[in-house]
């Protein structure tokens, strides 16, 4: 690797950065080294990853580095809110704690290795309360981009949900379940995960297998599987859009971990945003940019900016009843909703806001 293809290390600790060049050597990847942030200011610009000690937060204020993608910062304690202002102070990317980061950081220094810069965005989707139409709104973001002609992966992580699979009509499409994939580790090629996984309306799907009538338990998901699946699909698709449940296991926490942003789902009713709000706490401290999307009529009257402002999150957007939707899913036709409705109309804007590209060098979990 060229001094500038080589990963920047910034930290004036001598245990962390043995750490930290441990991990980058496990990744078979050469880094530049510096202690004092005003002192490589070309590096920051030019690495394809940049990994910082929350440790220089007053040496990392004073020497005003610009703003960029592929910044991930090593904090000491996921309680203290020093790190995270730290973070949103200089933009980073993710926050990542030792020694739970260390799966991530090996696969993040590897992916720099070809000037690293191919990982896709990861949005995940969750509901404020039952039925609020998540799955419906993470199945269509990803069918939306592969109406751009780019290439979108779906994956449903709710191992409790009716299945997006049905949802799509593609119960008996071949391909790699999670079954198949509960137990991976390690770095896993993109290309060949998606070329792997259940192919419908041009988009990659990775869901759950069907329960026998003898009944069973879905099989359980590792974190680290999740990570590894996540990491492989980030690398082999242009989108990646996760549907998350409620209640938030290990994998689906990893799932938040690594989102670049996540939506939170719920109707303009009271009682659902007493729901989102139990949804909102426990999210929001593992995705540091939760939005809510507010799904119409309101019964009562109660307005969007009136649900947002309750949630104290930003508002996404609206989505406005839409007649015929729950016909079209009964009967898996997800795929065949119109593309001028509201819910189509919804995703266009917001992959209008996410990129018209890939977005260059953006690590991916936040593990805490």
């Amino acid at each position: 690797m060229t001094t500038a293809n080589r990963p920047l290390l910034l930290t004036d600790d001598a245990d962390l950065l043995d750490e930290l060049v441990r991990l980058a050597s496990a990744a078979g990847v050469e880094v530049e080294v510096s202690a004092e942030p005003s002192a490589a200011w070309q590096a920051w610009t030019t690495a394809p990853l940049v990994v910082a000690s929350s440790a220089l937060g007053a040496a990392l204020r004073r020497a005003r580095l610009p703003r960029r993608v592929g910044l991930a910062l090593v904090g000491d304690d996921p309680g203290d809110p020093e790190v995270w202002e730290l973070a949103q102070h200089l933009g980073a990317d993710h926050v990542v704690f030792l020694p739970a980061a260390q799966r991530w950081l090996v696969d993040r220094f590897a992916s720099s290795l070809g000037g690293g810069s191919a990982a896709a965005a990861l949005v995940s989707v969750l509901g404020g309360r039952g039925g609020a139409g998540a799955s419906v709104l993470a199945g269509s973001l990803a069918l939306a981009e592969a109406r751009r002609g780019r290439h979108a992966l779906l994956v449903d992580a709710d191992p409790l949900g009716g299945g997006l699979d049905l949802m799509l009509g593609a119960e008996d499409v071949a391909g790699l379940r999670w079954p198949d994939l509960a137990e991976t580790t390690g770095r896993l090629a993109g290309d060949a995960l998606c070329a792997a996984l259940p192919r419908v309306a041009d988009i990659s799907l990775l869901s759950w297998d069907r329960v026998s009538e003898c009944g069973g338990d879905p099989v359980p998901v590792r974190a680290g599987a999740m990570s590894a699946v996540l990491g492989a699909a980030r690398r082999g698709a242009d989108l990646v859009v996760a549907d998350l449940p409620r209640w938030l296991d290990p994998a689906a926490v990893q799932a938040l971990r690594e989102s670049d942003i996540a939506l939170l789902v719920l109707p303009a009713e009271v009682r659902a945003c007493a729901a989102a709000a139990r949804v909102a706490a426990a999210a929001v401290t593992h995705c540091g940019d939760l939005r809510v999307v507010v799904r119409g009529p309101a019964p009562a009257g109660l307005s969007s900016r009136d649900v947002a402002r309750t949630l104290r999150l930003p508002l996404a957007g609206v989505l406005r009843p839409e007649p015929g939707l729950a016909r079209e899913l009964e009967h898996g036709k997800l795929s065949a909703t119109r593309r001028r409705g509201p819910l189509a109309m919804f995703c266009a804007g917001f992959l209008d806001q996410l990129g018209g590209q890939p977005p260059p060098a953006r690590p991916g979990p936040a593990t805490a």
